[in-house]
């Protein structure tokens, strides 16, 4: 099992970055990874990708020194066993309100003493090829990250971010919006600004990384000066679509001139 250098760079406090993908090509992937990104987390939770789709993209990162990670749809043991099983390197799960939901994932993410997982990992062990290679190394190169975007994960953010495995605080702004009664379409605002310095202050108390997602070089460039180590750019579904804007716009003025 190849070490997990993200996790190693978030745990000696050093930023790391990478995108989502929400548009579930093996090409996108494999195209992002050679572009520089050092993590991409493949989405599950918002699209209609099954296992058998994700373990595609795993397979086309795999020529890649990219960490790959999975967000799963949600807590279920069964969707972490699976994300794991299939090569990935690490999971993000949403909607994580308490302290027993963050130490359930952890266990659900680490063979015994230290948690339940069951022990299968056939094409993260190489078909068997590296069976004991893998259950020597695999807790501790899995990188769990929550995503906060409850009132209630926000009230317990530090003893969440105490349990021993949690790796990253990641801010789902959107959802944060939608859970306070917010409108995210009216991004930034105060309450989420709030939020987000608070993790930043639990993160570093704690020793844990902090995310946060751009849309631009701008944005990224404001959240690495502010502190965050996960940074997120993208997702590949609004880079394909920034670039093909100003296309769309040339061609519109120049058919209308």
């Amino acid at each position: 099992m190849q070490s997990n250098f993200v996790l190693e760079k978030l745990q000696r406090g050093e930023k790391t970055f990478g995108s989502f993908l929400g548009m579930g090509s093996p090409t996108v992937a494999e195209l992002l990874a050679h572009a520089g990104c050092e993590w991409l987390l493949i989405e599950m939770e918002h699209n209609g990708l099954d296992m058998a789709q994700v373990e595609h993209i795993l397979m086309a990162v795999k020529g890649t020194d990219t960490v790959p990670m999975v967000r799963i749809p949600s807590a279920d043991p069964v969707f972490i066993q699976r994300a794991l099983d299939i090569g990935g390197m690490g999971i993000a799960v949403p909607m994580v309100r308490t302290v027993a939901e963050a130490e359930a994932i952890v266990r659900a993410s680490r063979y015994p003493p230290e948690g339940r997982r069951s022990f299968g990992p056939l094409r993260a062990s190489h078909y068997t090829v590296e069976y004991e290679t893998y259950f020597e190394k695999a807790n501790e190169n899995i990188l769990i990250m929550l995503i906060i975007e409850t009132p209630e994960a926000v009230e317990n953010l530090e003893e969440i971010a105490s349990v021993p495995g949690i790796d990253v605080l990641f801010i789902g702004a959107f959802d944060l919006c939608l859970s306070m009664g917010l409108n995210p379409f009216k991004l930034p605002l105060p309450e989420i600004d709030a939020v987000m310095e608070k993790a930043l202050e639990v993160g570093r108390s704690c020793g844990v990384g902090v995310g946060a997602g751009a849309g631009s070089p701008e944005e990224l460039r404001t959240l690495a000066a502010q502190g965050f180590t996960f940074l997120s750019y993208g997702p590949d579904y609004k880079m394909l679509v920034d670039a093909i804007r100003p296309g769309v716009e040339a061609y519109r003025q120049a058919a209308s001139a």
